[in-house]
């Protein structure tokens, strides 16, 4: 078996990010990945760390010439934050 650890984003700090990077426009899985987890798990959190991640990354991409607007991209993940009750 092969495996890859990418530590590009390796930090201190608060794990809900972590686990907000790993389901970042997969929220379909967030409740497996949160199952695995255990107690703890803060979901507005989560999802607050989402909208953040998806504004700074969005910054980055339209000044390198990258579309954030593209369908799954960082602003349909902002646009799925709005549209929840």
């Amino acid at each position: 078996m092969t495996g890859v650890i990418d530590w590009s984003e390796a930090a201190p700090g608060d794990a809900m990010f972590d686990l907000a990077i790993l389901t970042l426009g997969h929220e379909e899985r967030l409740d497996d990945l949160l199952a695995g987890y255990g107690a703890g798990a803060d979901r507005d959190v989560i999802r607050a760390w989402w909208s953040l991640r998806s504004l700074v990354a969005s910054r980055w991409l339209i000044q390198h010439g990258f579309d954030p607007d593209m369908p799954g991209c960082e602003f349909d993940v902002l646009r799925s934050r709005m549209q929840e009750p």
